[in-house]
């Protein structure tokens, strides 16, 4: 699969303005995915994992291309300790949801989860204007060390394969036992080349 770029248009949840970015690293909350078959993942159970979610629209082409790609990571560093994880908050039910696995062959948990779940866990305004998908990085020790801005100008970092690549690298090499600094910064990849179009709402 070609490096995810994705200089093409996002799509857009919600209306409201930009909010500031939340700090990080900072604590994840606890997120529980129910998937279609009644069986329940719980964040926390992940604990000394390195963990990338997320967050979806099963109707969005750059949310089914970001799944196939995370299910091509969690085939290559799963055995090293990453686990990938998805929900769905455009009101997707089971059936959709299921539809969305099988259709583009996803291999990590993946359920619904209304949209409040999301704002709260990835530090969004009820005010903020999102696009999708909408991705979070978390260590082995539960912090989120990077994340999606709520509506980004141009293809976030965590977008782009060898960005995402090298933070998960990165991660899962601090070990099950590194610590990390309050006041430590996520890493900066360039921006990607080409123009972005930009994001078109979705009622």
């Amino acid at each position: 699969m070609r490096s995810l770029t994705l200089v093409a248009a996002f799509v857009a949840v919600g209306v409201g303005a930009l909010g500031a970015p939340p700090p990080l690293p900072r604590p994840a909350k606890e997120l529980e995915i129910v998937e279609p078959s009644g069986k329940h993942d719980l964040l926390t159970s992940y604990r000394g994992k390195v963990v990338v979610v997320q967050f979806l629209f099963t109707t969005c082409p750059h949310c089914q291309a970001y799944s196939q790609l995370l299910t091509k990571l969690q085939q290559e560093y799963g055995p090293k300790g990453l686990q990938c994880l998805g929900a769905a908050f455009n009101e997707a039910n089971n059936s959709m949801v299921l539809a969305y696995v099988n259709q583009y062959h996803v291999g990590f948990p993946v359920g619904p989860m209304n949209r409040d779940t999301v704002l709260s866990f990835m530090g969004f305004s009820v005010m903020d204007r999102l696009v999708v998908p909408q991705i979070a990085l978390i260590d082995r020790k539960g912090q989120i060390r990077e994340q999606s801005e709520a509506n980004p100008e141009s293809a976030p970092p965590l977008q782009v394969e060898s960005h995402l690549r090298a933070s998960i690298e990165k991660l899962l090499a601090e070990g099950s036992g590194g610590g990390v600094s309050k006041t430590a910064a996520p890493s900066k990849s360039p921006a990607p080349t080409g123009s972005v179009k930009k994001p078109v709402s979705a009622n």
